[in-house]
């Protein structure tokens, strides 16, 4: 564990106090056994061995109906709005309190993003505030599940039913988390998943796309392969490959797959302790919560997570900010989160916004997120929370 020396008066000994980072990505040991593997393997590519093993994995685990392994939850994400073929003027609606990545998809694939605000309690899209944003020109409905809570998902299913819309989640967060006992990342007809270093389950950078819908797969398929029909050439269905559609470069590695692989085979240990730290934040703070210091995260009772982040609402940008301060210059590393989408540069010139987005506008500016990760001691989450409550009390 790194330390660093904090400046001390000279009559005093130096105090060195132990760096708490934000996040530390997880090595289970078994990476170490099969990225090896991969390289003797002679197939280091996508569609090696462990890739299709992660495939079979994710669709056994979560009961989707196909699953494509890719190199980032953002190449999922412009996969699936390739698969909705948006015209001009084309709109899908979706949360501004997400990263850039859910928006810059829908642009990419010609489409507008529309912004509707998001609710005070979980932070996810407010489900009553969509069906004011459809009109002729809307295509589809793109959820986020911010911290793998999921969102109002009966309702959006129904109103994406009602008006006929392609129902996508962006899952980023939410492997192993679920909505009335159905896993998220399955419900809509297309959905991504993120392993990024800093989600629970991670390979470096890598992603998955869960397609629900069996019209869309094969085209899919089609897509990842750089827009030829190689994956049919794979399966000897024809005797060589072309160029049929657009496409690029979105599998993912086999080197990245085989580090993914060693972490799918401790799944649920990560979970555990991941939820274990979860709660232990959720227990400790209550008492600051009681008495109106910040807010903890709401959790619906129907709704399951993964302990995938652990945030905190304070009362103000500029009391979050002197926390934040306050705790990283004692060695401790808390970190806000996305900036709405539509109050950016990229928002204003790409996309468009339905009603006043005034929760979206504030709570962001409010949310600080604690150090989690699975190596993390009981003792080092203690002096988290110890630091926070020292740094409310000089506030």
């Amino acid at each position: 564990m790194s330390s660093r020396s904090l400046p001390a008066d000279k009559n005093k000994t130096p105090i060195v106090q132990e760096v708490i980072p934000f996040n530390v990505p997880y090595t289970t040991g078994l990476e170490f056994v099969y990225m090896p593997q991969a390289v003797t393997n002679k197939h280091t590519a996508g569609d090696g061995p462990f890739s299709f093993q992660c495939k079979g994995w994710i669709e056994k685990s979560t009961g989707v109906l196909h699953t494509l392994m890719v190199n980032s939850c953002t190449s999922a994400l412009e996969i699936a709005a390739l698969l909705l073929e948006l015209k001009p003027g084309d709109e899908v609606i979706m949360t501004p309190y997400t990263y850039v990545a859910t928006a810059n998809a829908v642009v990419k694939a010609g489409g507008v993003p529309v912004f509707v605000d998001i609710r005070p309690d979980t932070l996810n899209i407010d489900e009553g505030k969509i069906e004011e944003a459809i009109n002729e020109r809307t295509k589809a409905i793109l959820v986020v599940h911010y911290s793998a809570v999921a969102c109002e998902m009966d309702t959006i299913v129904s109103i994406a039913q009602k008006h006929n819309l392609v129902l996508i989640e962006d899952a980023a967060h939410c492997i192993f988390s679920s909505y009335k006992g159905v896993e998220l990342g399955t419900i809509g007809q297309l959905s991504t998943f993120s392993f990024h270093e800093t989600k629970n389950l991670c390979c470096g950078e890598g992603g998955a796309l869960n397609v629900n819908l069996e019209k869309y797969y094969r085209r899919a398929e089609i897509i990842r392969h750089g827009g030829t029909n190689r994956a049919r050439f794979i399966r000897g269905e024809v005797d060589k490959y072309t160029w049929v559609d657009v496409g690029s470069a979105y599998m993912m590695s086999d080197l990245n797959a085989a580090y993914l692989w060693g972490q799918f085979c401790r799944a649920d240990q990560i979970l555990h302790a991941r939820t274990r730290l979860w709660q232990r934040y959720h227990q400790n703070l209550q008492e600051g919560e009681d008495q109106g210091l910040f807010r903890r995260p709401v959790v619906p009772t129907e709704c399951i997570h993964n302990g995938h982040l652990y945030y905190l609402l304070f009362h103000s940008r500029e009391e979050r900010d002197f926390v934040i301060r306050y705790m990283s210059e004692r060695g401790i590393h808390p970190v806000s989160h996305y900036m709405p989408l539509h109050d950016s540069e990229g928002g204003r010139k790409f996309g468009k916004t339905c009603g006043v987005l005034q929760n979206a506008s504030d709570l962001p500016h409010r949310l600080l997120r604690l150090p989690l990760f699975v190596s993390m001691a009981d003792r080092q989450q203690d002096r988290v929370v110890e630091i926070l409550y020292e740094g409310m009390l000089k506030r």
